[in-house]
């Protein structure tokens, strides 16, 4: 893979990671961050502040793929992922533990956030969200070709 595309997806990783949906255009390389509206509290404010975003989205709609923040699910299962890979079995069950009890992110990332594991913890999302981007990548350049 060639290392623009590496980047591009390295980018819509970490914007997916800080809660923005992605609209990425391939044939120009650009790429319009949204923050996800379930996140946003004031609708006015969001579409004040995001507007011309959202026209050039709509307007030039066919040549972006859009690449939304993972639902809770998705992220719950990278987190179960994650844990089958510690070899610290006490530490592996711990985790296992607190996501079967409730609040499992909050305590998931304080628990992670507080032990040797938090930099293993960043580099295996990072990798993961970037498998989801490059497959949803893929995925919108075969329905793109079929539009044209």
């Amino acid at each position: 893979m060639d290392n623009s595309r590496q980047n591009i997806i390295k980018e819509i990783a970490q914007e997916l990671d800080c809660g923005n949906d992605c609209y990425y255009n391939p044939k120009t390389n650009e790429l319009i961050t949204i923050p996800n509206f379930g996140e946003m509290f004031d609708e006015d404010e969001f579409r004040e502040s995001f507007g011309m975003e959202l026209k050039k989205v709509k307007k030039n709609k066919a040549d972006f793929i859009k690449i939304e923040v993972l639902e809770s699910f998705e992220s719950f299962k990278i987190m179960e992922r994650f844990i089958t890979q510690i070899a610290n079995e006490q530490f592996q069950a711990e985790l296992e533990i607190i996501l079967e009890r409730k609040k499992p992110f909050q305590n998931f990332k304080n628990t992670i956030d507080n032990s040797d594991y938090r930099q293993n913890w960043f580099d295996f999302k990072q990798n993961e969200l970037e498998k989801i981007v490059e497959t949803q990548l893929n995925r919108g350049k075969a329905s793109a070709q079929h539009r044209v």
